[in-house]
């Protein structure tokens, strides 16, 4: 049996004082020995959190206690050691950011796509009126996505109401949608309704879910997920790999971080060109002063860096040109 547990949630729930909340529920993960990452917001949380079996099931506890938090469906994980090194516990206006001018056009809480089990997902998703609609960002879809599905250019979810006009020839459609753990497809479904999609449909508890209750089927290449696993397996069905190496092409389900801080890409990038670039994208980030050791896992504890305007040009533009892979 596995020693450690990683917990994937989310919760759209009214918070009184979230700044406060969000102090207090550091001191106590910390309390409990857990390591992750939470989001605290007005709306409610979003977390990865990861701890021994037994830490995970007093933080369960606790957080179900609450009347506030009582449905959340805890996606669990066993693993062999933690998935995060610290643990961090921050307020945000959001707990996704949804892009909007007025986030308070849209409330979950209150109105959003109709949920479906993954069984009832999987028996829907190849009807002919039918669209599947990954609302994830590329380097999430790139490395794994479903089988025919549609995915969207952008580089983070904030950018998914500028896409809702390509979107619109699918209106006489079921909508489909799907994310990692189902929290962006809160916010997409709601948004979708709010612009006149009629069929508006979400993959309760997500890819994560579907893996653990459908066998993954039809879910081409890998998951990926926001701790130090990167990518996680989900299909025990008919799996496969979409995903190609960046630098050579070769098919591989491998992603990691630029070794070039300063950029710190997330991008495919097969064993061989690893060590021969170094754990870099590109020459270029191969030369640059601050690169950092590669040691064969291209995982980097996570160092703030200022806001690199030539870094997001530098990231549309791979991305328009890398993974031919990607469907659109």
């Amino acid at each position: 049996m596995k020693k450690y547990q990683t917990l994937l949630y989310y919760c759209y729930s009214r918070i009184d004082n979230a700044e406060q909340f969000a102090e207090d529920h550091l001191t106590f993960c910390k309390s409990l020995g857990l390591v992750g990452r939470i989001i605290v917001a007005n709306e409610g949380l979003n977390g990865t959190v990861s701890g021994t079996r037994e830490a995970c099931k007093a933080y369960m506890d606790a957080v179900h206690a609450d009347p506030r938090f009582a449905k959340i469906d805890f996606k669990i994980d066993e693993e062999e050691k933690p998935s995060f090194i610290k643990m961090h516990c921050r307020y945000k206006p959001e707990i996704v950011h949804s892009g909007l001018r007025d986030p308070n056009m849209i409330d979950p809480a209150k109105e959003t796509g109709k949920h479906l089990a993954p069984k009832e997902f999987l028996e829907m998703k190849d009807r002919e009126d039918v669209v599947l609609l990954d609302v994830r960002s590329n380097y999430e879809h790139s490395v794994g996505r479903f089988k025919n599905a549609v995915t969207l250019d952008i580089e983070n979810f904030r950018e998914f109401p500028e896409k809702i006009n390509e979107l619109a020839k699918y209106k006489d459609k079921k909508i489909l949608t799907y994310c990692t753990g189902g929290i962006k497809c809160e916010k997409a479904s709601a948004l979708l309704l709010k612009e006149g999609f009629k069929e508006v449909y979400q993959l309760h508890g997500g890819i994560i879910k579907y893996g653990k209750e459908a066998g993954g089927k039809d879910f081409e290449g890998q998951c990926y997920v926001f701790d130090n696993r990167v990518t996680v397996e989900v299909n025990s069905v008919n799996p496969t790999v979409v995903s190609t190496c960046y630098n050579c092409g070769a098919t591989t389900s491998r992603m990691i971080n630029c070794a070039n801080p300063v950029c710190n890409e997330h991008f495919t990038q097969c064993e061989s060109c690893g060590w021969k670039m170094e754990g870099c994208c590109s020459d270029t980030c191969m030369e640059h002063p601050r690169k950092r050791p590669y040691d064969g896992t291209g995982f980097y504890v996570k160092i703030p860096q200022p806001v690199n305007v030539e870094k997001i040009s530098k990231r549309k533009h791979k991305r328009l040109n890398a993974n031919s892979t990607l469907r659109s």
